[in-house]
C-alpha cells in the first residue's frame, strides 16, 4: 500500500493560513513599528515600558540569529517526520524570520518546507 504524501485536508490549511499570515502580520508590525522607528529607540532610552522590553527582547533573540534557527531546526524535523503541528510551527518561525532580518536560515528553511510537501505522510487517512 502506497503512502500518500504530506498534504494538509482543508480545515488544517485554512488554520496554518491563519496563524502563518498572524506570524507575518507580528513580525511586520514588529519590524517596521518597533525596530525601525527612531522615535521609539530614543523614547525606550528614557521609558520602560512593554513595547521597549519586546523591542530589546527582539533585537536579542535576531542578533543571534533565534528566528532563523528556530525556522530551520522545525523545518528540518518536517522533513523528517512530517506532522501537522511541526509545519505550522516551522511555517510561523520562517514568516518571522524572513520578516525580521534572518533571511538567509529563513529562506532555507522555506525551501526545506516545500521539499515536505514530497515525503510520504504516516497521518494520512485512506
Amino acid at each position: 500500500m502506497a503512502q500518500r504524501s504530506f498534504l494538509p485536508g482543508a480545515r488544517a490549511a485554512n488554520v496554518i493560513i491563519a496563524l502563518g499570515a498572524f506570524a507575518l502580520g507580528w513580525a511586520i508590525y514588529v519590524r517596521y513599528a518597533l525596530l525601525e522607528q527612531s522615535s521609539v529607540g530614543l523614547a525606550c532610552r528614557t521609558l520602560e515600558t512593554m513595547t521597549c522590553e519586546t523591542r530589546a527582547t527582539v533585537i536579542a533573540l535576531f542578533s543571534q540569529s533565534a528566528f532563523g534557527i528556530a525556522a530551520l531546526i522545525g523545518a528540518t524535523l518536517q522533513l523528517i517526520r512530517p506532522s501537522l503541528v511541526m509545519f505550522t510551527l516551522a511555517l510561523m518561525a520562517t514568516c518571522a524570520g524572513l520578516v525580521v532580518y534572518n533571511n538567509n536560515l529563513a529562506g532555507l528553511a522555506g525551501g526545506l518546507l516545500l521539499i515536505s510537501f514530497a515525503r510520504p505522510w504516516r497521518g494520512a487517512r485512506g
